[in-house]
């Protein structure tokens, strides 16, 4: 079972970046697609994006263009990139992997 921990979350203006992790533990990401969801107060949690094991990207229309998840798999981490950033993606960013969640991190945009 795959354990996954999330980091790299914070504060920021819009328009601004942010990079979260997410670390894995108990086994190989190579071996799994990844993914990436957030959940904002009162919402529901949403896809933003994943990753296949050959490295294929998907994405949430609502973030094409302007996130980017990438794997390192000799690091057995994934990230999310994300470049001008909006109030409205103020939510916490969970990791996926197997079945298996991380705890999340919060991420805050400021207007």
């Amino acid at each position: 079972q795959v354990q996954l921990v999330e980091s790299g979350g914070g504060l920021v203006q819009a328009g601004g970046s942010l990079r979260v992790s997410c670390a894995a533990s108990g086994s190989f990401i190579s071996r799994y697609s990844m993914g990436w969801f957030r959940q904002a107060p009162g919402k529901e949690r949403e896809f933003v994006a994943s990753i296949t094991r050959s490295a294929d990207a998907s994405y949430a229309d609502s973030v094409k263009g302007r996130f980017t998840i990438f794997r390192d798999n000799a690091k057995n981490t994934v990230y999310l990139q994300m470049n001008s950033l909006k109030p409205e993606d103020t939510a916490v960013y969970y990791c996926t992997a197997s079945r298996s969640w991380g705890r999340g991190t919060q991420v805050t945009v400021s207007s």
